[in-house]
């Protein structure tokens, strides 16, 4: 796990890479990669690759970036871990013709597994990536992002050249990059806590999109591609015996589990209690290793409903003879960390969660601990979300033939209603429209919202935009691919387009490595998304019981009281710390906002203040305090 930077100049630039340019670019990831630092410029100062290292696998100096293949074709900077590197180096060896300088770095055998397939060497990649390559005989950079987008990847084209990061804030240190917002990415995010790929809060800097890559030739040309696609790689389950999927499950998460074990650091397991990260830690303590770390968050004082979770993962970690750590929150600990959580996320990631991922990601790092697995993706994946049982019944009425006429005077009659009945009229609206009822597992602002809170100025600029158009490129693949069009795919599919790499795996990366911690996601390794996409909809919910065939696998290797307790979120007591400094806080943040710029309507964010509304503020508060930091 690093912190990768980089540029090429289109030849007809005068432009020059220097490496006073590149470090400054660099070395603001300094926490991404304390362990040692690389540049490499070709002569002419065309092209220029730099990283910051974490080191995890092989930890020799020989494994050091950027690095070339043995004749200096090809130059690599990479971030992140491929997991399988050491069976498809056993498979370049078999074949020949490639000379190793190294002893098991991950990174070579990219190297050398482009030399030997091209770009379709990804295929073979079983891992987490950020990927710059520059092939100095075909005049190529090749730009790519894993499959499910775990790892972010910037780039930015302006004045002759292109820049890329591991970071925005890298691409800030280039003098010639403008600071302003990208107002549409700004609607989009009042909509889903973060901004839809490929664009980001910053006009002219973009994200590449999860299962990517971008190809740039050194006259400027691109070329972008999906590599990958779910349903590209899906066999459907069907007249197979739910014993039989389970046991795939289990199998597939096994794997995954054992292949992030992978390390030459001690690794870690973040644990709360409930089946996702209980599986991983009972995976992980099988075989050899020692006892597993485990590393899990609560709440000091009167906040109890959020500490109820502590006392499952006591008993996991007793359970599979765990060294047990935790550590408890305060709202102190909120206010003190948000001007570092702004300036880790480089835009807003406006989940709250992002606080007590980032303490807990510092407690296994004090406690020595390099590498977490983590549980994102198991919700999404096998149906676990209790407000998914709502939404899920929602978008079935929605198929219901009924004529358009009476979804349209359900339309006017919830308007008549108020505003408190947005949410209900928003849903409606787009039964009304045609547009499936789920857009994201978390939504902030309705349309109509968004329409109330904007300033006069961007109400009249977005009239007529909804965020249903970032969506529009994913339904119609959705629609175009999905072996079964079932309503359950679709708000999984949209989540592993959007939700998941831009705000949960977002906030895992950039809050784990704030403290130079890699955080490794094995349910969401691709073969287990892919074997995830191919049950079909009524085993997933079948007796309408959340996570029902994960449920089936994992019995038996973890408690069954963990397996049937019910469902509780990894919360964080917002809407009560607004109660406390933190509203006052807020309330200057935003008043001071409002004051100096023009997005949003004044009194419509003092009229949220007044009612409390915990959520909402702090949707504008990140953006706010973002603003300030990145952009005043």
């Amino acid at each position: 796990m690093c912190g990768i930077v980089g540029a090429l100049v289109f030849k007809d630039s005068t432009f020059s890479i220097t490496e006073s340019y590149l470090s400054q670019m660099r070395d603001t990831m300094f926490h991404r990669g304390p362990n040692g630092a690389g540049m490499w410029i070709a002569q002419n100062g065309q092209v220029g690759l730099g990283h910051r290292r974490l080191s995890i696998i092989d930890l020799s100096e020989a494994a050091a970036q950027p690095m070339c293949n043995e004749d200096g074709t090809l130059w690599v900077t990479f971030n992140g871990e491929i997991y399988n590197h050491a069976e498809i180096r056993a498979e370049l060896e078999q074949i020949g013709g490639h000379c190793w300088k190294t002893d098991h770095s991950d990174t070579e055998v990219i190297l050398h597994a482009f030399e030997q397939w091209g770009i379709d060497c990804l295929h073979k990649f079983r891992g987490m990536f950020a990927i710059a390559l520059w092939d100095t005989q075909a005049r190529e950079l090749w730009l790519i992002r894993d499959r499910i987008g775990i790892k972010p990847l910037y780039y930015s084209i302006h004045n002759g050249r292109i820049t890329f990061a591991s970071e925005i804030k890298a691409l800030l240190q280039d003098p010639d990059q403008k600071r302003a917002v990208c107002e549409e990415a700004f609607y989009h995010y009042l909509s889903f806590l973060t901004t839809p790929a490929p664009q980001t809060l910053f006009e002219g800097i973009k994200k590449l999109p999860g299962g990517c890559w971008l190809r740039v030739t050194e006259d400027g040309q691109i070329r972008e591609h999906r590599y990958w696609d779910v349903w590209d790689y899906t066999t459907p389950l069907i007249g197979v015996s739910e014993d039989e999927i389970a046991e795939r499950i289990l199998a597939e998460l096994r794997t995954a589990v054992k292949l992030r074990k992978v390390s030459d650091v001690p690794v870690g397991v973040f644990l709360s209690g409930g089946i996702d990260s209980s599986t991983n830690a009972a995976l992980f303590s099988e075989g050899e290793g020692g006892n597993v770390k485990t590393f899990t968050i609560g709440y000091k004082g009167e906040y109890q409903t959020y500490q109820n979770e502590l006392h499952y993962a006591q008993t996991m970690a007793k359970e599979v003879g765990a060294e047990y750590h935790e550590c408890l929150l305060t709202i102190d600990d909120l206010i003190d960390f948000l001007p570092q959580m702004v300036h880790l996320q480089d835009e807003p990631i406006a989940d709250p969660v992002c606080v007590p991922v980032y303490y807990v990601s510092k407690l296994a790092r004090d406690n020595g601990v390099i590498v977490c697995q983590v549980g994102e993706g198991a919700d999404e994946l096998f149906w676990g979300y209790p407000s998914w049982k709502i939404l899920l019944q929602l978008q079935r009425y929605n198929a219901l033939p009924f004529p358009q006429l009476f979804k349209k005077l359900g339309l006017l009659g919830l308007q008549l209603a108020g505003k408190r009945q947005a949410l209900y009229y928003e849903l409606l609206r787009r039964g009304a429209t045609n547009q499936p009822v789920f857009w994201s597992g978390a939504e902030a602002f309705t349309e109509a919202q968004k329409q109330a809170i904007l300033s006069p100025r961007l109400r009249q600029k977005f009239a007529h935009l909804t965020s249903w158009e970032i969506l529009k490129p994913i339904y119609q693949r959705f629609e175009s691919k999905a072996w079964e069009k079932s309503h359950l795919n679709w708000m999984t599919y949209v989540d592993l387009n959007l939700r998941l790499p831009e705000l949960l795996l977002m906030r895992v990366d950039k809050m784990s490595m704030g403290v130079s911690l890699e955080g490794r996601v094995p349910f969401l390794d691709h073969k287990v998304v892919e074997l995830a996409m191919s049950i079909p909809e009524a085993i997933k919910t079948k007796n309408d019981t959340l996570k029902y065939i994960l449920k089936k696998s994992v019995r038996g290797l973890i408690p069954d009281e963990l397996i049937d307790r019910k469902k509780q979120g990894f919360g964080v007591p917002v809407y009560e710390w607004f109660f406390d400094k933190l509203g006052e806080q807020a309330r200057q943040e935003l008043n001071d906002f409002c004051s100096h710029t023009d997005f949003l309507d004044k009194a419509e964010v003092n009229r949220l203040i007044t009612q409390n509304k915990g959520g909402h503020f702090w949707y504008l508060l990140n953006f706010a305090l973002w603003w300030k930091q990145y952009i005043r």
